[in-house]
Formats: structure tokens, C-alpha cells, sequence
């Protein structure tokens, strides 16, 4: 196309196009080696201090600050290695191996967490608060989001985890739901159910809605790639009646809806043009509201227990119903309709919410390691979470214009995905040092 700034677009387009996915046994697997490396590292983390970042108003200590910063640099240099390096390497030059780092990983950790729980007289303070879990959680999804987002306009990252066409699951078929589901679990409705009303739920969504327009206009403005299939629609209102919705959707869909949503026939009208983005909405409203309904009844619900009592126990209900809802996605997906991220089916947000949990789980497992700490990477990162992701789309967007990515040799693809990671996060820490913090809720 004359005059654009994207000379590859077709070819980039077609690159990510009429994908079946992968299985759901590697998603398991790979759900299951990425937290692990963040328990390994909260393991390590117990045996040293971590550098305090400088105050934003401190002026008193801004020489002793900036004395520090190096340091801080090193310890996220280090976090680096630890966890986004390896999971970097997992979905890319080494994905077809990840099954053989599966249980060697495991029994690492659990060597790391018994020595640690056994030497606990030399590591102060008690276990990670429920609090603290679930904001690790949260980053880790950003991690695997801001690696994905890159990493799958490159040749080096196999087809098969990226989005699918219209059937199947893929690990980056997972992004929109569990972003979805990781605001739900927090949000100000799971923390006050019978308190909810419509004027929060639309102050605590037009963020994303605001983003949603600003992804369209820079989108088109310098005729960036997107997919024609590509309609991911945030829309969280919120609790009751979410079964029925999803229930009610999928009988939709399996009575014709599928067969209208799947078609490449669109009209003129705006309907037809954005079918699947709009009846999605349904199924992603859904999972949000089931995702209100499980961090209430999982974190908010029983605020009279001890506080050792609730992690106990709320590590207990996350891993039954993770392996409820994996069951149930199993049986949706062989006998009601197959899994669907396009058409947000039924079979789709029990995967969403299988996976999710399951890595909520795994990260858990750090309340077993006495003082374990959260990664300086991850502190940053959760100060930042909506900077950190305004950034790693400018910065893929940037990549994508100014570099050949379908003909790059492989070498120098992980090259320049290792130099945007390790930016992104370095960058990240220090706006978090220097007090910088970008939110709008």
C-alpha cells in the first residue's frame, strides 16, 4: 500500500490467521511452569532485603536514593533472569521442550520451599498475604501478555499459541479473559457484592473503554495490522444472573448463533460488520460476573477468620474449583460445543477460569516458605500494571513499523524480544522508584 507505514500488513495478517491452536494439556503445563518460577524466586527472595524504593516527596534522602537505584536496577536485573527470561525462552526456542521442564521445575520448588520451611528460624515474618497473592497473579498475567503481544509477529513463536481462528485453545487465546477475570476477582463489586450498583460499574469500566477507542484510532491512524476476526470487546457491568447469561448464550450459539458468528458474510450494517465482537459481550459480562462471585466468595466473603486461616483455606477452594472448572471444559468441549475465544462460548470461560485459578494456586504455594517476599520486578510492576501496559503496546507497535519481524532470523528475533522485556521492566522499576504510578481507578 502506498504511503503506509506498515508495508507488511497483508502479510502480518495473514501470518496470524486460520490458527487451530494447541491442546489443553500443554496450556496446563505451561499455566503450571510460569507461576512456578515466580515461587522460586519469592523462595530466594526470603534470604535477602530488597532495596526500598525512593519516596516521591523524600526529599531529605534523594542523594541516598539515587545511591540506591543502582542497586534496585541490579535486584530487577536479576528478578529479570529469574522469571521473565525463562518464560520468554518457554514460548519461544524452547516451547516444544516445556513438558520436560514441567516436573524437574516442580520438584526444584518443592526442594526450595521444604529447606526454606525447615530453616524458618532465619527468615522474620509470616507467609504472603492473600493481598499479596493475588497481586502476583495479576502481574504474571501482564508478563505473559506484554511477552505474547511481541513475541507473536516473529517466526520464532510457534503458531500454535497464537490466537485461533475460530474452534480451539491457544495460550494467547487466554489474554482477553483472563485480563477480564484478574479485574473482576479485585474489583470494588467482589469486595462489596450486595453494595454494587450500576454508576461503580461504569466509573470502574471507562477506563477500558477509553482504551478500547484510543487501540482503534492508533490502529488505523498508521494502518497497523488487525485481524478481521480481532474483535475483543471489554465491557464489565457486573454480579447476578451469571449462569443464566452464559447458559443462555451457548444455547444461542448452538441453536444457529455459531454458524451466523463463524460466516465471512458481513453486511453494511454496523451489526453484521462487528457480530462478534457485539454478541461477545454477553459471554465476556459472563465472566466477569463470575469472577465478581469468586473473589467475593473466595477473598472477601469471610473477613472474620484469621488471617492464616483464610489463606489456608482459600488455597484450598482455588485449586478444588480450578480442577472443577478444567473438568467442566473438558466435557463442555466434547460434548456441547468446542472452545471458542472468538465467540467467548461457554467452553471458553471455564478455560479462562480454570487456567486463572490454576496459576492463582501454584502462586500460592509461597505461603509454605517462611518470609517469603514478592519479587522487587513484581512490586513495580503491580504499581504500574496499567503503565506497564500502555507501554508495551507502544513499544510493539513501534517494533512492528520499524522491523522487518516476518523475515527476521531467529537469532535476532530473540534478540530484540530479550532487549523489549528487559526495557519494559527496567523502565517500569524506576518510574516505580521515583513514586511514578499511572492509574485511573
Amino acid at each position: 500500500m502506498d504511503g503506509s507505514l506498515n508495508h507488511n500488513k497483508h502479510l502480518k495478517e495473514q501470518f496470524v490467521s486460520n490458527l487451530t491452536g494447541s491442546s489443553m494439556l500443554e496450556i496446563a503445563v505451561m499455566s503450571t511452569v510460569a507461576p512456578l518460577l515466580s515461587v522460586l524466586r519469592h523462595s530466594i527472595c526470603s534470604s535477602y532485603q530488597t532495596v526500598t524504593p525512593a519516596k516521591k516527596n523524600d526529599h531529605d534522602n534523594a542523594i541516598l536514593g539515587s545511591k540506591k537505584l543502582g542497586n534496585y536496577v541490579a535486584t530487577l536485573s536479576v528478578d529479570f533472569l529469574f522469571i521473565v527470561l525463562p518464560m520468554l525462552l518457554i514460548f519461544t526456542v524452547l516451547a516444544d521442550w516445556v513438558y520436560m521442564f514441567v516436573i524437574p521445575m516442580m520438584v526444584l520448588v518443592f526442594s526450595v520451599v521444604t529447606a526454606n520451611r525447615f530453616d524458618a528460624s532465619n527468615y522474620p515474618g509470616g507467609p504472603l498475604s492473600l493481598r499479596t497473592n493475588v497481586s502476583s497473579y495479576r502481574v504474571l498475567m501482564m508478563i505473559i501478555t506484554f511477552l505474547c503481544i511481541l513475541a507473536v509477529d516473529f517466526k520464532i513463536f510457534p503458531r500454535r499459541h497464537a490466537k485461533t481462528e475460530t474452534y480451539g485453545t491457544s495460550l494467547m487465546d487466554l489474554g482477553v479473559g483472563s485480563f477480564i477475570f484478574a479485574n473482576a476477582l479485585v474489583s470494588r463489586q467482589a469486595r462489596s457484592v450486595s453494595s454494587a450498583n450500576w454508576k461503580a460499574a461504569v466509573q470502574s469500566t471507562s477506563p477500558l473503554l477509553l482504551l478500547g477507542f484510543a487501540r482503534l484510532l492508533t490502529t488505523r491512524s498508521v494502518d497497523y495490522q488487525v485481524h478481521t476476526g480481532e474483535y475483543g470487546v471489554h465491557w464489565n457491568f457486573f454480579f447476578t444472573l451469571s449462569g443464566s447469561i452464559l447458559i443462555g448464550f451457548q444455547y444461542w450459539l448452538s441453536h444457529g448463533l455459531n454458524v451466523y458468528l463463524l460466516s465471512d458474510e458481513r453486511g453494511t450494517d454496523i451489526l453484521s460488520k462487528n457480530k462478534e465482537g457485539i454478541f461477545s459481550i454477553l459471554g465476556y459480562w459472563g465472566l466477569y460476573l463470575v469472577g465478581v462471585q469468586l473473589g467475593y466468595y473466595l477473598f472477601f466473603g469471610n473477613r472474620s477468620t484469621t488471617a492464616f486461616r483464610t489463606i489456608k483455606w482459600a488455597r484450598v477452594r482455588v485449586s478444588f474449583i480450578s480442577l472443577v472448572f478444567w473438568l467442566v471444559t473438558v466435557l463442555l468441549d466434547r460434548h456441547v460445543e468446542r472452545v471458542s475465544r472468538r465467540m467467548c462460548n461457554l467452553a471458553y470461560v471455564t478455560l479462562v477460569l480454570a487456567q486463572n485459578l490454576q496459576v492463582l494456586a501454584i502462586l500460592m504455594l509461597s505461603d509454605f516458605n517462611a518470609g517469603s517476599k514478592i519479587s522487587a520486578l513484581e512490586e513495580a510492576l503491580n504499581r504500574n500494571l496499567l503503565g506497564s501496559f500502555l507501554l508495551a503496546n507502544l513499544l510493539t507497535g513501534l517494533v512492528n513499523l520499524y522491523v522487518d519481524t516476518l523475515f527476521i532470523p531467529s537469532l535476532s528475533a530473540l534478540a530484540i524480544l530479550l532487549a523489549y522485556a528487559y526495557c519494559l521492566s527496567i523502565i517500569t522499576g524506576i518510574a516505580g522508584f521515583y513514586g511514578v504510578k499511572l492509574k485511573f481507578w
